[in-house]
C-alpha cells in the first residue's frame, strides 16, 4: 500500500468516525451500517459487547437515560495509528428527567474513543467516559473531587 493510499484510507476512516458521531447525536439506527457484524464494544458500566445486537442494546440502555446528546464534532482531536482512529472530545446533553450536563464543576463532558477498522467498517469501538454525566454519584464525587485553588 502506498503512502498516498494509506493517507486516503485514513482520511476516509476519519470521515466515517465524524459521520458516526453525527448519527449518534441524531439517535439514527443507520449508525449500525458503519460497523462490522461482529463489532466489539466497550463502555464503562456496560462492559463488553459483541455484534450489532449488543450495539443496539447498548444504545437503547444509554438513550433510556438521555433526551439529548451532542458531540463537539468540529472540535474533535483525531489521531490515526494504523487501523485505529483515536478521538478525544467533548459532549453534552440532557438527561431523560431534564437535567443538563456537564456541570462544568466536576463533569466536563470529556471523552476518548478508540475505533479500530477493518477496511472501511468499524470493527471495534472502546468508549472511555465517565457515565455519571450529571455528577450524581455523590459518594464518589466527595471521595475524588478536588476544588481548584
Amino acid at each position: 500500500m502506498t503512502s498516498t493510499t494509506a493517507s486516503g484510507l485514513a482520511e476516509q476512516r476519519i470521515a466515517i468516525v465524524r459521520r458516526a458521531f453525527e448519527l449518534i447525536d441524531a439517535g439514527d439506527p443507520g449508525l449500525l451500517d458503519l460497523y462490522t457484524d461482529d463489532v466489539e464494544l466497550y463502555f464503562p458500566k456496560f462492559g463488553f459487547g459483541r455484534g450489532k445486537q449488543d450495539m443496539a442494546e447498548f444504545a437503547q440502555r444509554l438513550w433510556a437515560d438521555l433526551s439529548a446528546l451532542e458531540h463537539d464534532i468540529d472540535g474533535l482531536d483525531i489521531m490515526v495509528a494504523g487501523d485505529r482512529i483515536i478521538v478525544e472530545g467533548r459532549e453534552w446533553g440532557t438527561t431523560a428527567d431534564g437535567r443538563p450536563w456537564p456541570d462544568q464543576r466536576v463533569s466536563t463532558g470529556r471523552f476518548c474513543n478508540v475505533f479500530t477498522f477493518r477496511g472501511t467498517l468499524i470493527s471495534s469501538v472502546h468508549i472511555y467516559v465517565d457515565p455519571d454525566f450529571t455528577s450524581s454519584h455523590e459518594q464518589k464525587v466527595r471521595q475524588l473531587h478536588r476544588d481548584p485553588k
